[in-house]
């Protein structure tokens, strides 16, 4: 029987990061399962838990059996960039404060991580993009992105709108004065999506949906555009100051003519899920539909 091979991938930062990860090495040990620790993590189990010798993630990736993150939202952002590429299924573990897409609080972490071992589990592919900046001049664009939630394209620096030209397979869609679009996988309309108006998407939905940032022209409103068409931002004259963020945390700048493609990637995200915690279970809990007092009698 092969061992179990868990990479893992912590927010250092964290105030209870060396407890937990105290705990992550413990459980593994107990489970006899291999671990492999990212570069923060690993210095953090040296530094203050006195770990030595524990395998680099950046060597472990093939044959590695999940990647598990530590953190909010943002930390599995992160490692969904890593291991999506690498067909490496992902799981969260939720230090943060919102967790939408994390598999459980750090309460339930060594039972998560038996469950894991065990093979206890569903796979949930989710669609994500690969996303190319194409430059009008002669000066090449920053390397291609990787997105598990969304494409951003907006202003920066002053408060003043910009105009952007939007297009799904060659079609032009609109051209909208706002301060920004964002181009959302259905994992992604619950996040930046979802406060700008857009709606939200079941994450196994086959769609994309565009959704302007505060345009000018009120009638503009989020559309749902196929997930197999090609989706090009173009940044039109008189939008200075204009950039481009993926998953809210890489990015590049935008000049105008700048375009935008984003596609569907032909690797998704393997994102885990447990049988217990559904899509719908973690919307009511988290964003508390349906929390409505009943009327006193």
């Amino acid at each position: 029987m092969s061992v179990f091979r868990l990479g893992v991938l912590g927010n250092a930062e964290h105030r209870e990061m060396a407890e937990v990860l105290e705990r992550v090495l413990r459980s593994a040990d107990e489970l006899g399962a291999d671990v492999a620790l990212g570069e923060a993590t690993a210095r953090l189990a040296r530094e203050e838990l006195g770990v030595q010798g524990v395998a680099r993630l950046e060597d472990a990736w093939e044959g590695l059996d999940v990647l598990l993150t530590l953190g909010g939202d943002g930390t599995l952002l992160s490692g969904a960039r890593r291991a999506g590429p690498r067909d490496v299924p992902v799981v969260g573990c939720n230090l943060g404060r919102l967790g939408f897409m994390t598999a459980g609080p750090s309460e339930s972490l060594e039972r998560m991580l038996g469950r894991l071992v065990a093979g206890e589990y569903e796979i949930e592919e989710r669609l994500a993009l690969d996303v190319t900046v194409v430059r009008s001049g002669s000066q090449p664009g920053p390397p291609g992105y990787y997105a598990l939630n969304d494409v951003v394209v907006h202003k920066s620096g002053f408060a003043r709108l910009i105009t952007l030209r939007l297009w799904s397979e060659g079609e032009e869609i609109a051209q909208y004065s706002a301060d920004g679009i964002i181009v959302s996988t259905p994992t992604g309309s619950t996040a930046y999506s979802l406060s700008a108006g857009g709606p939200v998407l079941v994450p196994t939905l086959d769609a994309l949906v565009a959704t302007p940032i505060s345009p000018h022209t009120l009638a503009v409103r989020p559309v749902v555009i196929p997930a197999d068409g090609r989706v090009t931002i173009e940044v039109c004259p008189h939008s200075a100051e204009t950039i481009v963020t993926v998953d809210g945390q890489v990015g590049s700048d935008l000049e105008v003519g700048d375009r935008v493609e984003a596609g569907r990637s032909e690797r998704p995200v393997r994102l885990i899920r447990f049988p217990d915690h559904s899509f719908f279970s973690v919307l009511r809990r988290k964003l508390r539909w349906g929390d409505v007092r009943p009327r006193d009698r």
